[in-house]
């Protein structure tokens, strides 16, 4: 599958239209939510203005409420009345949360004990086209307290699971999205995490706030001297191992050159 959705995808309210233009205008991709940022007793009208103020349904995913949520199935409702085709389900916990989609893509969002544990499994399901992991529920399905010591960096538990959905989504062949930064104001954080998530190989990073976009625009962008240097090593590569620069090369490290080139947006040859 091929996911052509980012590297910054924005977060809007779905019960706020009001920034449903401003979220498109700014980022790559927007995730209209109907969870987390929109109250219980808002969510029908929600619903409402998700039908009545469309976007683009190649840039916009709709994450609606969790499967064993009371508002699961008119979520689902009216993402089908809609032409909008793909979802983010919260919580999946396992491959019997992903059925009953029909046609609809599907970002999986593991963000629990389970998920993690099932990400393998949860990736490989046909409608699934890519997985995101959550740090928040995930150490408060573990009953901890906090995702991040004092200093801003993941605890190791919250860093073990964001590997494990990378290499499950890599495996299954599908993108893998990095968690968002909620420190809104601390753009060095997010953009030490940003450069980290684009070199470790994961395809887009989600955020909450329009002024992160650029950020992590400017993470997964390659610099000139980057895109030189790996323009070189390639012109070098003569299809074994050699010697450059005093490294030695090999395909793996050809492979890396190539994809510095392609977040470029150039060919590689």
């Amino acid at each position: 599958m091929t996911f052509l959705l980012g590297p910054a995808l924005l977060f809007c309210p779905a019960d706020r239209p009001d920034r449903y233009a401003k979220a498109a205008e700014r980022a790559d991709a927007v995730i209209l939510d109907l969870e987390d940022s929109v109250a219980p007793e808002r969510r029908a009208g929600a619903r409402e203005a998700l039908l009545a103020h469309p976007l683009d349904p190649a840039r916009t995913v709709v994450r609606i409420n969790s499967t064993n949520s009371e508002d699961f199935r008119a979520d689902l409702a009216a993402v089908r009345r809609s032409g909008y085709s793909t979802v983010m389900l919260p919580k999946v916990a396992g491959v019997r949360d992903l059925a009953g989609f029909g046609a609809l893509e599907i970002i999986a969002l593991c963000e629990t004990a389970a998920g993690i544990v099932a990400a393998n499994r949860i990736a490989e399901h046909p409608n699934v086209v890519a997985l995101m992991w959550g740090a928040e529920d995930l150490v408060a399905s573990l009953g901890g307290t906090s995702s991040r010591f004092l200093d801003g960096r993941y605890r190791h538990v919250a860093r073990h699971a964001r590997s494990v959905v990378l290499l499950a989504a890599a495996a299954a062949g599908r993108a893998a999205i990095d968690a968002v930064h909620l420190d809104i104001a601390d753009l060095v954080g997010l953009g030490a995490e940003a450069e980290d998530a684009a070199a470790s190989g994961f395809d887009a990073v989600a955020c909450i706030h329009p002024g992160q976009v650029h950020t992590i625009r400017d993470a997964f962008r390659p610099s000139e001297h980057e895109v030189a240097a790996a323009r070189e090593l390639l012109a070098a590569a003569d299809g074994g191992v050699f010697r450059f620069h005093g490294r030695m090369i090999d395909g793996p490290v050809v492979a890396q050159a190539a994809e510095v080139v392609r977040r470029a947006g150039e060919p590689a040859s």
